[in-house]
């Protein structure tokens, strides 16, 4: 049997095992989402990614592109949060020959609890890995017609702090600030947001100049950091 077909059926049986049916109704009611749930809540399937870290480590990047595909192709949202779980714990291969899958992923998840992980912790940390290489792409996905992957060009250097390209950032959000997409607007707030722990003052100047373009939303997502520091009121 595959390493990809083991990985699995070793997930979905574990998941089964630890079902709630009650958890599951509000899990799904919490997320709006169709989506079946196991209704097994983080700290049980912990477990489970512990065990997947220490027994089912891929042995390349082919058996980590399978392993990640064959979870994500399972029906319960549970097994795809594995599935991203199993992406992020192999960092030696969160490079760009990733990206394709990270891609599928984005488009096929198309919701927050999703591509807000494939955003930040597997594109971002390739980005910052690879940026030569794939900062050209950030910049077509920023002109995607899918606003999830544009959502993602504009989160993806959330945790690059100081290494973080500010020129791409702020062209990032000068470009998205006219949308109505909430997911959108709320983006540009939170990586303006992350981005001034690091450079307060350089977001400081971006939020003001800026303040009557941008939405209410992502100027008070943006500054929050700023207030609480005092140092923009």
């Amino acid at each position: 049997m595959s390493y990809a077909k083991n990985l699995a059926q070793f997930v979905e049986k574990e998941l089964k095992a630890k079902r709630n049916s009650t958890k599951a109704k509000e899990m799904a009611a919490y997320m709006k989402t169709d989506m079946p749930f196991y209704g097994v809540q983080k700290p049980e399937r912990e477990l489970i990614y512990k065990r997947i870290k220490k027994e089912f480590k891929p042995a390349n990047i082919k058996e980590y592109e399978q392993g990640v595909r064959a979870l994500w192709k399972l029906k319960h949202r549970e097994e795809k949060y594995t599935a991203l779980t199993l992406a992020c714990q192999n960092d030696e291969f969160i490079i760009s020959k990733s990206i394709p899958l990270f891609e599928d992923l984005i488009r096929q998840g198309s919701w927050w609890d999703f591509v807000d992980v494939i955003a930040v912790d597997l594109v971002g940390r390739a980005l910052l890995r690879e940026r030569k290489s794939l900062k050209p792409l950030m910049y077509d996905w920023i002109e995607d017609d899918d606003f999830w992957i544009r959502r993602t060009a504009i989160i993806s250097q959330n945790k690059h702090k100081k290494e973080t390209d500010e020129k791409q950032l702020f062209e990032f959000c000068l470009q998205e600030m006219h949308q109505k997409e909430f997911f959108i607007r709320k983006a540009i707030g939170w990586a303006l947001r992350q981005y001034s722990y690091s450079q307060p003052q350089n977001v400081k100047k971006f939020l003001q100049a800026n303040k009557q373009k941008l939405s209410p939303l992502s100027y008070r997502e943006g500054g929050k950091q700023l207030l609480r520091a005092g140092i923009m009121k």
